[in-house]
C-alpha cells in the first residue's frame, strides 16, 4: 500500500484545486485502484461497479462515463508526472521506445475517434473494417528481472482525414472539429517530447509500416545520435552497396552517394543464406540459437546508411534494419523481439 501511495500522490498533485478538480482527482485515483484490483475486467461499466461496491463511491453512471471520456483531463501533465517516477528508464545508455498502433472496437456511434478502420489482423470470421478507435502508442522497453516489459508512455487517437473533412461527430471535441494529423507526425511528436524530457538518446523499435522515411524525416536527425530506428524491412525495398573510399585522386564532380545496386531485400535473402552463421540471442525469456547474416548497405528511401540483418528460419526469413551502426547482431534481434511486449492502451 505504501508503494501505491507513493505512486498516486504525484498524480493527484497534477489536478487543479477547484471543486471540480478535487472531484476528478479522487475519481482518477480510485479508477486506477479499480483497474489494479483483480475484481473484474477493466471495462468502464465494470470499473463503475467496482467503485460503487469496493470503495463505496456514490457516483452516477452518467457522471462517470462523462469523466472517462472527458477531453479536459490534464493528460500531458499526468504523463510527465509518471515519467518522473521511472527510476532508471535507460537500457544500455539509451531509451528504447516501442511504437505501434492498435484497434479498439466500439459499439456506440458517437464515441470520440471512432470510424471504420481497416484491421490488418482481422480473422476470417471478423469484419475487415470494424467500428473502432485507432490508437497510436509509444511505450518504454525495459528489462525487469531478466525479462522484457513495456510501460506505455504516451498515446494519440488517429482520425482519418475524410472524417475530419466531413465534420463527423466522432472527430469533434467540445464542438470543434480537430485538425488532421497523420500517424507519422503524431509518432514524431510523442517521441520528440519524450526525448526532450529525458535528454537521452532514443532507439525507436517498430514494424515496417513506421520504419521508413515517413517517420525518419520528421525526427531531428541533426542532433548527433539522438534518434535511431530499428524496424522490420519490407521485402521489396531496394538495397545499394556502400560507396568504397577512393584511395587516389578524387574524380571531378559531385561524389557518389550510392554504390552498386544489390537488389531487393527478398532477392538478396537466398543469396546470403549460405554466409549466415549462428548467434546465441536472448529471446522471449531464454537463450536461443539463431541463424543470421548482417551487412551494411545504403537506402535511397531514407538517404542514409543502415545495417540489415537477415534472420533465417527453416523455410522463411525476417529482415531487420537499424540506423544505429553500433548495435551488434544479437542486440538487433533481441530488441526487435522485445517489441512484442508492447502494452496496448484501450480507452
Amino acid at each position: 500500500m505504501f508503494i501505491l501511495r507513493d505512486l498516486l500522490l504525484p498524480l493527484q498533485a497534477v489536478f487543479s484545486n477547484t471543486a471540480q478538480g478535487q472531484k476528478r482527482k479522487a475519481w482518477f485515483v480510485y479508477t486506477l485502484l479499480a483497474v489494479v484490483v483483480p475484481f473484474t475486467s477493466s471495462i468502464t461499466s465494470n470499473l463503475l461497479r467496482a467503485l460503487q461496491t469496493l470503495f463505496g463511491l456514490k457516483l452516477k453512471s452518467q457522471r462517470f462515463y462523462a469523466f472517462m471520456a472527458s477531453p479536459t483531463l490534464p493528460w500531458k501533465k499526468l504523463w510527465h508526472a509518471m515519467w518522473g517516477m521511472i527510476p532508471s528508464p535507460a537500457e544500455e545508455e539509451r531509451l528504447m521506445l516501442a511504437l505501434d498502433d492498435s484497434m479498439n472496437p466500439k459499439s456506440g456511434k458517437k464515441i470520440f475517434g471512432c470510424a471504420h478502420f481497416y484491421d490488418h489482423a482481422a480473422k476470417v470470421n471478423q469484419s475487415s473494417y470494424p467500428w473502432s478507435q485507432c490508437i497510436l502508442v509509444v511505450g518504454l522497453l525495459k528489462k525487469i528481472k531478466s525479462r522484457w516489459a513495456c510501460l506505455p508512455l504516451d498515446f494519440r487517437f488517429y482520425m482519418m482525414k475524410k472524417d475530419i473533412d466531413a465534420e463527423s461527430a466522432t472527430a469533434t471535441r467540445r464542438g470543434q472539429v480537430l485538425p488532421f494529423e497523420d500517424k507519422m507526425a503524431q509518432a514524431a511528436t510523442m517521441i520528440t517530447d519524450i526525448q526532450n524530457y529525458f535528454k537521452q538518446p532514443v532507439l525507436i523499435v517498430t514494424d515496417s509500416w513506421f520504419g521508413n522515411n515517413g517517420l525518419w524525416s520528421r525526427l531531428d536527425r541533426e542532433t548527433d545520435g539522438a534518434f535511431h530506428l530499428l524496424s522490420r524491412m519490407r521485402t521489396n525495398i531496394t538495397l545499394y552497396d556502400v560507396v568504397p573510399v577512393c584511395a587516389g585522386t578524387p574524380k571531378a564532380g559531385r561524389p557518389r552517394k550510392y554504390g552498386q545496386r544489390l537488389g531487393s531485400v527478398d532477392t538478396c535473402a537466398p543469396k546470403l543464406k549460405e554466409k549466415a552463421r549462428n548467434y546465441l540471442v536472448f529471446l522471449y525469456g531464454k537463450k536461443k540459437e539463431v541463424q543470421a547474416y548482417s551487412q551494411t548497405v545504403m537506402l535511397k528511401m531514407m538517404k542514409c546508411r543502415v545495417r540489415v540483418v537477415w534472420v533465417y528460419r527453416k523455410t522463411r526469413y525476417v529482415a531487420l534494419m537499424t540506423t544505429d551502426m553500433e548495435l551488434s547482431v544479437e542486440q538487433i534481434i533481441e530488441y526487435y523481439g522485445a517489441r512484442w511486449k508492447i502494452i496496448l492502451i484501450s480507452a
